[in-house]
């Protein structure tokens, strides 16, 4: 790309960016996290795997969730530290791990997959329980909110597996149960290094839509960006920013010239399907265009290891098969080879700061709130001046 065409770029970026149409935006949640605040950042406890047979369990231990020196960390450490290596393979007799809970703080928050209780060793073929300890947080209890634009400012993980997110989910999943409700997946990456690993790592990461009608029509594909910015994102500190409205979902990179997903909704996302109806049932029928990003959302950060639903496709050096029957027992057995690659805090993913503004016309946010006032982005704008530039630089 010519240099004259970058500044045109830049320049109109910045102008969209900072189009007004009379709406404006509020400060409805920022953490700086001088304290780890509970009420807001409720864990997940569960060894369901996030659904994808991952290899964590999402803990409430400090050993894995701490605020120090303002930063959030979550960071990953091995069960057999806590339980014993025997235990983690259920050796010699078997080992049954129950994290039910009993107090509203600890109940667990996931059952399925078998999220509140398992088994290792005889009695289950010789399995292996979830052999890393991590955490999971979120604010589906104390912070919901629909259309703005979000902040969380990280530092990315180092260490072979560790697959890294922040995200968002629907609160009330209106159109039904994943991916009809919809998911915005505003950050996701990879710990290895991209030389050790052909699919990408910490140089990289990724900003997904997911929705569809079920599980096996998930039209992801249509609306995912991996991005490589030429920096170590494991080193320093960024931005990873939400922009959502009616008619525009983008993700963008340290300021919001830097976009990384860009999708205008100028067609339904039924459309997008390609499917007829009947014989299709549409999930988002009678209602706004942009459904089913059309209601309220929460905020999701996460560190999670491994899985088998395609993060992390197989490859000559990776220790486990997606199709494996006992792929925690193979991703241990290869401790030796993954381990060292893990550094401490390093290992961590690491939160500096996380802001929400929501916008002052809608009544759509609950949660702390704050008086800072922004100009709020034109969609008619976005559209129009992003289109423009995209020609530009391809020129």
């Amino acid at each position: 790309m010519k240099m004259q065409s970058v500044c045109t770029v830049s320049i109109l970026m910045f102008l969209f960016v900072q189009a007004a149409n009379g709406r404006q935006l509020r400060l409805a949640l920022e953490d700086e996290f001088n304290t780890f605040n509970l009420s807001l950042w409720k864990h997940e406890i569960t060894l369901s795997g996030g659904g994808n047979w991952e290899f964590q369990a999402y803990l409430n231990n400090r050993s894995n969730s701490y605020v120090r020196d303002g930063i959030l960390y979550l960071k990953p450490t091995l069960m057999e530290d806590q339980i014993g290596l025997a235990n983690v393979k259920g050796q010699p007799n078997g080992f049954t791990f129950n994290i039910w809970g009993g107090a509203p703080a600890d109940l667990c928050t996931q059952n399925q997959f078998y999220g509140c209780e398992r088994v290792a060793g005889p009695a289950n073929e010789w399995r292996y329980l979830n052999p890393i300890k991590s955490a999971r947080v979120r604010t589906a209890e104390s912070f919901n909110f629909k259309y703005g634009r979000v902040e969380v400012k990280a530092k990315l993980p180092i260490g072979d597996w560790l697959w890294p997110a922040i995200w968002m989910l629907p609160t009330h999943q209106q159109y039904g149960i994943w991916p009809s409700s919809g998911e915005i997946d505003i950050m996701e990456s990879r710990g290895n290094s991209v030389e050790d690993y052909p699919f990408g790592g910490y140089e990289s990461f990724g900003s997904t839509l997911h929705w569809g009608i079920d599980y096996l029509h998930n039209y992801f594909d249509q609306t995912h960006v991996t991005r490589t910015p030429n920096v170590n994102l494991t080193e320093e500190f960024h931005v990873y920013g939400l922009i959502w409205n009616e008619t525009y979902i983008g993700t963008y990179f340290d300021d919001e010239s830097n976009i990384v997903l860009h999708v205008p909704i100028n067609q339904s996302f039924w459309s997008r399907t390609g499917l007829q109806s009947p014989p299709w049932d549409n999930p988002w029928k009678d209602t706004e265009m942009n459904a089913p990003f059309n209601q309220e959302y929460y905020l999701i950060m996460n560190l999670a290891v491994g899985g088998v639903t395609g993060f992390f496709p197989d490859a000559p050096n990776k220790p486990w098969q997606n199709g494996h029957s006992h792929v925690a027992n193979q991703f241990y057995d290869a401790k030796d080879d993954w381990y060292p690659t893990w550094d401490g805090e390093n290992s961590a993913l690491q939160i500096d700061s996380v802001r929400v503004w929501t916008y002052t016309d809608d009544d759509n946010s609950t949660g702390s709130s704050g008086g800072i006032m922004v100009s709020a982005v034109s969609s008619a704008a976005i559209f129009i001046l992003a289109t423009f530039a995209f020609l530009i630089a391809a020129n």
